[in-house]
C-alpha cells in the first residue's frame, strides 16, 4: 500500500500501523483531511501486513476540531457535502476490521473527538481534554458525535457533553466510559502503550476471527436482535473456513486453552 497522504503519516512496525495526523498547528480537520482518513482506512483494511492500528495526533494535540474557516461562510448545501464526506470517511475507519486504538494527547475536540469515537478503544494522557463544543458555535456535532457518543456512554451523559460544549479531563472521560485507559507520565507513553496493546492483538490473536467479532459487534449494534444473531451465526460459520480455527481447536484439545500459535490464515 502506498499510504501517500499530505496530512497523514503512516508507519508500520510489528504488523501495527501507526497513523499520525500531521496538519500543524492543531490538526484541524478540513475536507482534505477527512478524505485522506477515508482513503487511508480503505488501504488499512486491505493491507494484509497490518493487523492492528493506532491513530494519534502526536504528543501535543490529537485534533482540535473541524476547520472553522472552511465552514464559517458555507451554505447549507456546502455543509451537507462537507458533512457527508466526513461521515463517510469516519464510518470507513470505524469499519476497518482490525483492532484500532486512538492514542489521545492534548485536545480531542469536535471532529477530533468524533474521530476518536470510531476506534475500538481510546487511551488518553493525563492532560488530555476531550469534548464536543459545537453548540458554542450555534451548531451541533455532524461527523457522528450525536450518534456514536450516546451508543458508547449512554444518552444522558452524551446529552450533557453535547448540550454543554464543555471540555472534559481524562479522568472524567474514564469515569464516563469515553476513555478506556489513562496513561500517566510523558505524552509519548500514551502512544507507546497503544502500540504495545495493538502489537499483542496483531501477534497473538487470529485476524479473521477478530474481524468477524468486530463486524458482528459493530453491525449488530445497528440492527434488531434477531438480525444481529443471524449475523453472528454467519460470522462464526465463516471462521470455520480458516486454518486458525483448526489450529485453535486442535491445540485446545491437545494442550489446553491459550496455547495456540495462529498463522493468520
Amino acid at each position: 500500500m502506498a499510504y501517500d497522504f499530505e496530512f497523514l503519516k503512516v508507519s508500520i512496525s510489528d504488523q501495527v500501523a501507526t497513523v499520525l495526523l500531521d496538519r500543524p498547528k492543531v490538526n484541524a480537520l478540513n475536507s482534505q483531511v477527512f478524505s485522506e482518513i477515508g482513503r487511508c482506512a480503505t488501504e488499512l483494511q486491505y493491507d494484509d501486513s497490518v493487523r492492528a492500528v493506532v491513530i494519534t495526533g502526536g504528543e501535543k494535540v490529537f485534533a482540535a476540531g473541524a476547520d472553522i474557516k472552511e465552514m464559517a461562510e458555507a451554505t447549507p448545501v456546502m455543509v451537507a457535502k462537507i458533512i457527508s464526506g466526513a461521515q463517510e470517511a469516519l464510518t470507513r475507519l470505524e469499519n476497518v476490521l482490525k483492532p484500532v486504538i486512538a492514542a489521545i494527547n492534548g485536545y480531542a475536540l469536535g471532529g477530533g473527538c468524533e474521530l476518536a469515537l470510531t476506534a475500538d478503544w481510546r487511551f488518553a494522557g493525563e492532560t488530555a481534554q476531550i469534548g464536543l463544543p459545537e453548540i458554542l458555535l450555534g451548531i451541533i456535532p455532524g461527523a457522528g458525535g450525536t450518534q456514536r457518543l450516546p451508543r458508547l456512554i449512554g444518552p444522558a451523559k452524551a446529552k450533557e457533553m453535547i448540550y454543554s460544549g464543555r471540555f472534559y479531563d481524562a479522568q472524567t472521560c474514564l469515569k464516563y466510559g469515553l476513555v478506556d485507559k489513562v496513561v500517566e507520565g510523558d505524552p509519548a507513553n500514551v502512544i507507546a502503550e497503544a502500540q504495545k496493546v495493538a502489537k499483542i492483538y496483531a501477534s497473538k490473536y487470529p485476524p479473521f476471527a477478530l474481524a468477524m467479532a468486530k463486524r458482528s459487534i459493530n453491525n449488530g449494534l445497528n440492527c434488531s436482535l434477531v438480525d444481529g444473531l443471524a449475523l453472528e451465526a454467519q460470522s462464526i460459520a465463516l471462521c470455520f473456513s480458516t486454518e486458525d480455527q483448526k489450529i485453535g481447536m486442535k491445540t485446545f484439545l491437545e494442550e489446553g486453552p491459550g496455547k495456540a500459535k495462529f498463522t493468520g490464515k
